[in-house]
Order: structure tokens, then sequence, then C-alpha cells
């Protein structure tokens, strides 16, 4: 599937293979949930004026993923570590979009659970920057699941530049 939007070419080519992209494929063994960021797909990737504040500029990414077995809690549902592993890898993908691939570090992720989503349902992760300083940059992600049109977590995802080493 093609990834819509203005997005530069060269991030769209980035976009295209996720687990190159993540590193998944330069990986000696599996680590944690590379089974799943395998499965995410970006359909659309932007960067646009801001609704609230037409002088500054936003970065939108959107990801969809079918949940699959190893993403389920005991009670059948989306696991919330699962949502947390999503919002931190898709909004990570909103920043570099919106600052051409550079690296950041977290500071703080904050989610809200809101309802569950199931085995075979589709997932849509809608991913925008909020601010984008010199040392802190921080994106909004909402995990909506797409078959039964309902929110099923909302996060905050704050980064900042790695520190250099000082010896």
């Amino acid at each position: 599937m093609p990834i819509q939007g203005n997005i530069d070419p060269e991030i769209r080519d980035l976009f295209s293979d996720i687990p190159n992209l993540l590193g998944l494929d330069r990986l000696e063994k599996p680590g944690f949930g590379d089974s799943i960021l395998r499965g995410l797909v970006i359909t659309h990737a932007s960067v646009q004026t801001k609704a609230e504040e037409p002088l500054k500029q936003e970065g939108r990414v959107v990801c969809e993923l079918t949940v699959t077995e190893e993403m389920l809690n005991g009670g059948g549902s989306v696991d919330g570590g699962c949502s947390a592993l999503l919002i931190d890898m898709c909004s990570t993908l909103a920043l570099m979009a919106f600052h051409a691939g550079k690296i950041t570090v977290s500071q703080s992720l904050n989610i809200v659970y809101h309802s569950p989503a199931t085995l075979g349902e589709k997932l849509r992760i809608v991913n925008t920057t909020m601010t984008f300083g010199a040392r802190a940059k921080s994106a909004r992600t909402e995990i909506w699941n797409a078959t039964k049109h309902r929110l099923v977590a909302s996060g905050v995802h704050i980064k900042m530049n790695p520190s250099e080493v000082k010896l």
C-alpha cells in the first residue's frame, strides 16, 4: 500500500520498510515486540500547517496493524504493554517524519486506556507532533479500533536529544 501524504520522498522510502527502519533486520535474535512491529504499515505521512497555530507546522503519521495473538493479555484484549510499545514507536515515527529522521530518546510516556481491542480487529494509530524544540520534542498518539470505531488508548510521548558521552 503506498504511503499517502506530502512527506519528503527520502523519508517515504525509509517508512516503506519498517523492519529496516527500526533495525529489526539487523538483530541477531528477536527482541521485545519485534513480531508486532513487523506488522505495522504506514498509510499516511505528512507535514502540514498546525490548525491551532498557523505559523507552526506539525508532523502526522498514520499506521495500521491487525491485532494478533502475541498482542493479547490473559483477558483476550490488547495488553497495556503492547499499547505502550505502539505509542512509543509510532509517535517516534511522527517525530522522525517532521525532523528528517533525527535520533531522540524517551523522556516521558503518559498513557490513558479507553477501551479494549480483540483478536483480528484492525487498529489505526494516529500520531501528531505537538512541539519540536531544540532540546525536547513531543507527540500525541491515538490508537483507534478501526473495526469498532472506538478509541483504544491515547498517549503523549516526550523525547529529547541524547546526551553526549563526556570522558
